[in-house]
C-alpha cells in the first residue's frame, strides 16, 4: 500500500477529528488576545506570526495532542513553511504524531452576493499546490460561506468548490470542500436543506474514486447529513464549530452520528500563554477528550 493510500485509509476508518489551526492574517490577532497575548506585545506582521506559530507548536507538541485522539490538523501557509524541531511542521505532524497534515489555500471571502460569500479568485493556487506536495501535506480546506436560504447562491458556492476541490485532486491532495452556513442565518435550516442538494448533485457526479471531504455547520436537524456521510464519494464528513461555545458544539457533533469535529476556536477555549506546561497540557488534554468523544458517536 502506497503512503498515500495508507493515509486515506486512516482518514476514511480512523477514530478522531482534526484540529484547525489555519488562523490567518485577519483572524490571527484574535486568536492571539484569546490565549491572552495583547495587541501590544507585538509591533509588526512579522512578530505576529512568530507568536502565533509558538502557540501553534506548543499544542502540536504537547502530550495531550496525537494520532490516537487527533486525525489531522489545518495548518495556514505560514505554518507549512515553517518548522518545529528542525522537520517542516507538515512532516513534523506526520512523522512524530501520526496526525494528517492539511493546508489552508483559500484567500478569503469576496463581498456577499445572492447571500453567499464565495472563495476570492486564487491565481497562484498551482503554485501553491506543487509547494504543498513537496512538504508533505496530504490534503487541502477551503472556505464559503452562506449567510441565506438563497438557491442560486448556494449553487454557486457549491459549483466553484468542486470546481477547485477537482484541481486539488489532480495533484494527489485530498480537498476539504467547505461551504460554511452562517448560525446566525435568519433561515438556517432552509439553507442547509439546499446545500445537501446541491453537494448531492456534485457528488453524484465524482468517481468514489477520487472522494472529497466535506466541512459542514453542525446542522439544526440530527443527522440531516446522514446521506452525505455515506455518499461513496465522501471520504468523511467534518463539522465546524462555528460560533457554538465548545459545550454546545460537542452536543451538536455527538446528536449527529458519523461527522466528526474540526473545530478551531472551540478547541484553543481556554488555553493561555500565561499557563505553566502543566497547566497548558492537562487543559488540552481535557479540551481533547471532550471533542474525540463527541466525534466517535
Amino acid at each position: 500500500m502506497t503512503l498515500h493510500a495508507q493515509q486515506v485509509d486512516r482518514m476514511r476508518n480512523g477514530k478522531g477529528f482534526i484540529a484547525a489551526l489555519d488562523q490567518s492574517g485577519g483572524s490571527t490577532p484574535k486568536a492571539l488576545s484569546l490565549y491572552g497575548i495583547k495587541e501590544s506585545e507585538y509591533s509588526n506582521e512579522d512578530q505576529m506570526f512568530d507568536l502565533i506559530h509558538a502557540m501553534r507548536t506548543r499544542m502540536i507538541k504537547s502530550p495531550a495532542f496525537g494520532g490516537n485522539r487527533v486525525l489531522g490538523a489545518i495548518l495556514f501557509e505560514g505554518t507549512m513553511d515553517r518548522e518545529i524541531d528542525g522537520l517542516g511542521s507538515a512532516t513534523y505532524l506526520w512523522e512524530k504524531k501520526q496526525v494528517l497534515p492539511f493546508l489552508k489555500v483559500d484567500k478569503g471571502l469576496a463581498d456577499e452576493r445572492d447571500g453567499v460569500q464565495m472563495m476570492k479568485p486564487m491565481p497562484d493556487i498551482d503554485v501553491l499546490l506543487a509547494r504543498a506536495v513537496d512538504k508533505g501535506i496530504f490534503g487541502t480546506k477551503m472556505r464559503s460561506v452562506i449567510k441565506l436560504a438563497n438557491r442560486e447562491g448556494i449553487s454557486a458556492v457549491v459549483n466553484q468548490q468542486f470546481e477547485v476541490g477537482r484541481r486539488i485532486l489532480s495533484r494527489g491532495l485530498v480537498p476539504i470542500i467547505e461551504p460554511e452556513v452562517d448560525i446566525k442565518s435568519p433561515n438556517k435550516a432552509e439553507a442547509e436543506a439546499l446545500l445537501r442538494d446541491a453537494l448531492v448533485a456534485q457528488l453524484d457526479k465524482q468517481p468514489a474514486t477520487q472522494p472529497v471531504m466535506l466541512k459542514l455547520t453542525l446542522p439544526d436537524t440530527p443527522n440531516f447529513y446522514a446521506n452525505l456521510v455515506a455518499h461513496p464519494s465522501v471520504l468523511r464528513v467534518v463539522a465546524l464549530s462555528g460560533g457554538y461555545s465548545r459545550s454546545v458544539a460537542n452536543q451538536k457533533l455527538g446528536d449527529n452520528h458519523g461527522m466528526i469535529a474540526s473545530f478551531s476556536r472551540a478547541l484553543t477555549e481556554g488555553l493561555s500563554a500565561k499557563q505553566s506546561d502543566a497547566e497548558f497540557d492537562a487543559m488540552l488534554d481535557g479540551t481533547i477528550a471532550g471533542i474525540y468523544a463527541a466525534s466517535i458517536t
